[in-house]
């Protein structure tokens, strides 16, 4: 008897222990309010499952939203600080400006300003990669309306998943996917460029420091931008691969051609404004020589030495010592410093224009979907300037903000204009800022859409471990079969037969639509959505971000008691949603 009873008190112990653990995946143990300084600095609040499905703001408890409340006033105060005398709206109203010039030359009308719904949802597209969650919609909707944009663009500049994204975004223009075994560590250099992200450093430095990097790629994780072309130099970074990175990614040049010939078709010119010539090898492989100074020193990791670059040009009988110099606006490039820190103070010199030409046009890219010009890293020294981005570069050479840029970007007509208008919408209006650019969504953001919307609550750093993995595993499993574009990442093409099947039939989307009880919102809406109508407002709510118009609640209500079990009825337009136009497109 008394052993029955001390294997009872065992087995109780144990399946005690195990609904803990369940109960700590499945939602997490931290107390309300108990949140990382680093992840959300504003005011954090919870909210229920029951709460966010139920319909209006009445029924809002506390979310874990960050805003724009008491609890920001530091934030918030130094931001007014700082930007009282340099007014972000002076920059705005000059863009607005110039692009009501542009459509008044081009004879097109503005569509109308979008609804918030649809500018939030183009925020979190561009900066975190996904869709607003239920929990942020009904956050915002307790907002007065003049509030929500600005609260919700506040809410994602100190949320860990905008930083985490961009450092990902950058990652693909910086060392792109792939690169030499342990000398390349891709996930510290995410992590370093998601720290530099959130803490808001001044691009230029963070440009420098990726040029002038010294050290061990564990130790020093900017060193990988230096170590991901080892494999291509016998162990030691390779001058040609970086030069020609540095002018993609930092200037917005395209000059790997002229690695092996001189430009005989006119696509490279270089030399100063009032003497511009055709670019030349030597152009390159000058730049080139100064990363020539980088050297694999044993445990020590990269340290800098002289300059030490010997090539054989096209046409030349014999190899011939190379000296660094820079291609254009030579009075820029300081005669002292090591060879590297030369070049990282001409790349980021206030007076490098195109230096702060290339960020905004990725910047823009960024935010919009789509760059304004064909590539984004082809901005030729002789291309005619853009009026629209003008007043954006030369205030991003003064500051060389990152969340400020963001921040006047969001704020401009050209954002926040809508995509559709009582008229047809043309290219001509896309092309001159009269209306959002239609664009597919990314293979990552489609992921990110799908995950985020499977969820009631928004996934982050503070959601259960279970829930990250999910998503971790679900956005991966994704792209390897959906296809990722990598550094082309702006790239037109329209989408293939497969990865429509991949939509239609794939199992990221099948287990996102479960009828799980406990994770999933088809669960949620099964056992807390009053009735088949509020069901039908939420699902399109979490999928698509907008609420369901009269016409399709009475369509898909009545669907739904037409479908074999609520649940199964849920499943179906999850899915249907899922799988639509506007869901796989930025509007």
């Amino acid at each position: 008897m008394k052993r029955a009873m001390i294997s009872v008190a065992k087995w109780a112990w144990f399946g005690l222990l195990m609904l803990i653990a369940f109960g700590y995946m499945a939602s997490g143990l931290s107390k309300p309010g108990e949140v990382d300084e680093n992840e959300t600095p504003t005011g954090v609040r919870q909210v229920s499952a029951e709460n966010a499905v139920l319909d209006g703001a009445e029924q809002l408890a506390e979310t874990r939203i960050p805003t724009l409340d008491a609890a920001a006033g530091a934030s918030s105060a130094q931001l007014n600080s700082s930007e009282s005398v340099d007014s972000i709206e002076s920059v705005v109203d000059a863009v607005n400006l110039a692009r009501q010039q542009a459509m008044l030359d081009a004879e097109v009308e503005s569509a109308p300003t979008a609804d918030w719904m649809t500018i939030c949802r183009r925020l979190s597209l561009a900066m975190v990669g996904s869709g607003m969650s239920l929990e942020e919609i009904r956050h915002l909707e307790s907002l007065p309306a003049s509030e929500r944009e600005s609260a919700h663009l506040e809410s994602l500049l100190h949320d860990g998943r905008f930083h985490d994204y961009w450092g990902e975004r950058w990652m693909r223009y910086l060392v792109n996917d792939e690169g030499p075994f342990l000398v390349f560590r891709r996930r510290r250099f995410g992590h370093w460029l998601s720290e530099n992200i959130a803490a808001n450093r001044p691009y230029d430095a963070i440009v420098r420091d990726l040029i002038t990097a010294e050290g061990l790629w564990t130790d020093r994780p900017q060193v990988n931008f230096l170590t991901v072309t080892f494999d291509s130099n016998d162990g030691s970074p390779d001058p040609v691969r970086l030069a020609a990175r540095t002018c993609r990614a930092f200037l917005g040049l395209r000059i790997d051609c002229l690695q092996c010939h001189d430009d005989f078709l006119g696509n490279v010119n270089l030399g100063d404004a009032d003497d511009r010539r055709g670019g030349r090898q030597q152009d390159f492989h000058q730049l080139a020589a100064f990363y020539s100074s980088a050297k694999t020193n044993g445990l020590q990791g990269v340290r800098t030495e002289d300059v030490d670059y010997k090539f054989q040009y096209l046409d030349a009988d014999d190899t011939v010592d190379v000296e660094a110099t820079v291609p254009y606006q030579s009075d820029l490039l300081p005669q002292d410093g090591n060879p590297r820190e030369r070049l990282a103070h001409w790349v980021t010199h206030p007076e490098h224009r195109q230096f702060s030409r290339a960020a905004i046009h990725r910047f823009w890219a960024l935010m919009f979907g789509r760059s304004i010009t064909d590539a984004v890293d082809n901005l030729p020294l002789d291309e005619a300037a853009n009026p629209v981005l003008d007043p954006i570069i030369e205030d991003f050479q003064s500051h060389r903000d990152i969340h400020r840029t963001i921040r006047i970007i969001a704020a401009t007509d050209a954002f926040r204009a809508d995509s559709k208008a009582d008229y047809e919408i043309t290219a001509r209006h896309e092309n001159n800022f009269a209306a959002f650019p239609l664009t597919r969504l990314r293979a990552e953001q489609v992921a990110g859409a799908i995950t985020q919307a499977s969820k009631i609550k928004s996934i982050d750093r503070q959601s259960s471990l279970l829930v990250q993995l999910m998503r971790f595993g679900a956005i991966n499993d994704f792209l390897k079969r959906y296809g990722d574009l990598g550094e082309n990442e702006f790239s037109k093409d329209g989408i293939t037969i497969p990865q429509r099947l991949m939509m239609l039939n794939g199992n990221v989307l099948n287990e996102a639509a479960k009828s799980e009880p406990l994770l999933n919102t088809t669960g949620h809406l099964k056992s807390f959505a009053k009735d088949d109508s509020l069901a039908v407002d939420v699902a399109f709510l979490c999928l698509l971000n907008r609420h369901a118009s009269e016409a399709e609640v009475e369509y898909f209500a009545d669907k739904l008691q037409q479908a074999d079990g609520r649940g199964n009825g849920l499943v179906d337009l999850f899915w249907m949603l899922a799988n639509s136009t506007e869901f796989a497109w930025n509007h």
